[in-house]
């Protein structure tokens, strides 16, 4: 097992190194004085175009310049972002925990309805309960998600005035993080209001969650429920099943535990999926709903011609789906037994 992981760990880099350059590769259909853009500050930088472009070896092949910016990487150094004005790696740092609490207030809501819901759809096979969880998903899956979030955002917010539009809070909870009355603890805005003892805070950055969640939560949870349904509907055909049956073994019991257990090696690696689901979907549902996290930064620097911010995003988000493979991979050792790694 541990010589697996650090062999998957030592992928890492390799498949990092990969998704950077075939995006630096992809910017290169893209015109040097374009991408110089990037690197100017002032009228007075605009006036000297090609010396930025030289100094900066826009007009390089694409080797020459991917050296150079991986260079500046190793040295702890992501560049500039036109797209927020600062550093790229000050600009992930202060907006990824945004990005953080939407993901982990999405992820579980969304394992526990779509295993739920694929668990009762594979036990009420042909019925109408089946029936009506296979439409939904299949309308989570044709239905766009930025579609669906202008549906709720003109629903809730729009025509009904219930819930906030944009943003992760209000003004009132705005001043009391920047004057420090929500004291910054762990960057997630609802974790660091209770712990500042400020309820009202934390309900306000709730509110703001609800249809960034809601969108995601109803898109990402349809390939988790045709996912989960069908690996249930097979465990539930197995002999093992019609043993644990004939014995007189409890309905609940048999589902539970014998055939879910044995569903959850599709489950994990669909929920594994999922997390680069949610951040994709998120780049989409920050830029509708104004929210602060990097998804949505990362969407103005792609329309802004920002390579360092599109490449600092990409180092993170393959990051994170690498790691989330990993531990899948891990956890199918703990689901089954029969499961080794060398």
């Amino acid at each position: 097992m541990l010589t697996y992981v650090l062999r998957r760990l030592l992928a890492l880099p390799l498949i990092l190194l990969a998704v950077t350059f075939l995006i630096v590769l992809v910017t290169q259909l893209i015109p040097p004085e374009q991408r110089a853009a990037s690197y100017i500050r002032n009228l007075e930088q605009l006036a000297r175009v090609q010396d930025i472009i030289r100094a900066n070896h826009l007009d390089g092949n694409v080797f020459e310049q991917y050296g150079m910016w991986l260079q500046q990487v190793l040295a702890g150094n992501l560049g500039l972002s036109r797209t927020s004005g600062q550093p790229v790696l000050e600009t992930l740092l202060a907006r990824f925990p945004a990005t953080v609490e939407l993901a982990l207030y999405t992820f579980f809501p969304l394992v526990a309805l779509g295993v739920w819901l694929g668990s009762w759809a594979a036990v009420q096979r042909g019925r109408a309960a089946d029936t009506a969880i296979r439409v939904f998903a299949v309308l989570g899956h044709s239905v766009p998600s930025f579609v669906l979030g202008v549906w709720l955002l003109v629903l809730f917010y729009g025509a009904l005035g219930l819930l906030p539009g944009t943003g992760n809070l209000s003004n009132d909870g705005a001043v009391a993080l920047l004057t420090g009355e929500v004291r910054r603890v762990t960057g997630l805005v609802t974790v660091d209001a209770l712990l500042s003892g400020r309820p009202d805070v934390f309900w306000d950055a709730i509110q703001h969650l609800v249809l960034p969640v809601l969108t995601l939560l109803l898109v990402s949870s349809a390939a988790l429920v045709k996912g989960t349904r069908a690996s249930m509907i097979e465990a539930l055909s197995s002999d093992y099943i019609r043993t644990a049956r004939a014995k007189g073994v409890a309905e609940g019991v048999v589902v539970g535990r014998h055939a879910r257990r044995n569903a959850l090696l599709t489950v994990v690696t669909l929920m594994a999926l999922s997390i680069s689901g949610l951040l994709q979907g998120a780049v989409l549902a920050e830029t509708l709903y104004g929210y602060p996290g990097v998804g949505g930064w990362a969407a103005q620097a792609a329309a802004q011609g920002d390579l360092p911010g599109m490449l600092g995003f990409a180092l993170l988000t393959a990051t994170i789906v690498v790691v989330a493979n990993l531990l899948a991979d891990l956890a199918y050792a703990l689901i089954d037994p029969r499961v080794r790694y060398t």
